[in-house]
């Protein structure tokens, strides 16, 4: 019996000495990122108009890092608090994370290079790696100067003290999350004369995919892109109101998707909001809001809309009948 013990003993201390040893090299090791490149963006009046056009309307920072106004349609943004963040994005059983103040009270630190860093491979200044609802895989892959036209906006926004609660990650993703940022490497804006390939980017850069997509604990479901929620998929839920919203059918199906669209009609659905009322919606009316921030998207051109337009109709078509607001009566 004593032998056995012993032995069960020792295979216990080989089993937690294993452990030790995998928990020591992921904190090592990873996240396996390069270190911040030393350089500076330079301010200038083009890039810092770029910068603002590509926040406000299409890649969405100050959307995800400044808390939403749910009673309104479309949560818009609180504009007194523009970038410092403090919006909560529940993640089930993954865990609730809260989005970081970006305002120069809080990043005023942060050289370039660690922002460029941050943004475009998920890894912060102090070397935490970031959980990828932070799109920076598709940051990673936007041209670089679009990057470092957002960036030298985001550096401009009125400095404003806030700090967010800490967000947690159930385990073992907060372990995972280590392993998940990558060294990334920058695309290309197509030409707007390539209106599919431009069009791919600006979606691409718009994280319409993201949304549209039906994913599984974070997952995208084979076969499902672009054509929205399905039952038993990961679905948002605003955490303010306890509404939920499932993402539309975006694929050119005729009878599910957008396939009977036209280019014109694409792109009012976008334009009819551009001008927001600002009316605070009833009760019932809040079942049926959108997590969508189009009041945002509406101020695309109507060309950069014409191109991602372009680029949907070349999506395999899927069938997928979307019921949008399950909660409405």
């Amino acid at each position: 019996m004593k032998i056995l013990l012993k032995i069960l003993g020792g295979i216990i201390v080989l089993l937690l000495f294993c452990v030790a040893c995998g928990y020591g090299y992921l904190m090592f090791a990873y996240p396996a990122v390069p270190p911040p490149t030393a350089f500076e963006i330079e301010a200038t009046p083009e890039r810092l108009a770029r910068g603002k056009y590509l926040n406000d309307h299409v890649v969405g920072c100050t959307t995800c890092h400044t808390r939403r106004d749910w009673t309104k349609f479309s949560g818009p943004v609180m504009e007194d608090r523009l970038g410092s963040g403090g919006e909560s994005f529940n993640l089930g059983p993954a865990g609730m994370l809260y989005s970081k103040n970006i305002t120069p009270a809080a990043i005023g630190s942060w050289s370039d290079g660690d922002l460029l860093r941050a943004v475009t491979q998920g890894v912060s200044k102090d070397g935490t790696a970031m959980f990828p609802l932070m799109p920076y895989p598709h940051f990673g892959a936007m041209d670089q100067e679009d990057v470092h036209a957002v960036l030298a906006y985001i550096r401009s926004l009125k400095a404003i003290e806030n700090t967010p609660p800490a967000g947690k990650l159930s385990f073992p993703l907060n372990l995972i999350v280590r392993t998940i940022p990558k060294s990334n490497t920058f695309g290309k804006r197509p030409p707007r004369a390539d209106k599919v390939a431009y069009g791919q980017y600006m979606t691409k850069a718009a994280l319409c995919g993201d949304c549209h997509t039906a994913s599984v604990s974070g997952t995208p479901m084979p076969g499902m892109e672009f054509a929205g929620s399905v039952e038993g998929a990961d679905n948002w839920q605003f955490v303010e109101t306890g509404y939920r919203v499932r993402a539309a059918n975006i694929t050119p199906d005729a009878n599910t998707g957008i396939g009977s669209w036209t280019e014109m009609q694409f792109i009012d659905k976008f334009k009819g909001f551009e001008t927001a009322t600002n009316t605070t919606l009833a009760e019932y009316e809040r079942a049926n809001n959108t997590v969508m921030p189009i009041t945002a998207y509406a101020g695309m051109t109507r060309d950069d809309l014409a191109a991602i337009y372009a680029y949907l109709r070349t999506l395999k078509p899927v069938t997928n009948r979307v019921e949008k607001f399950p909660d409405a009566k």
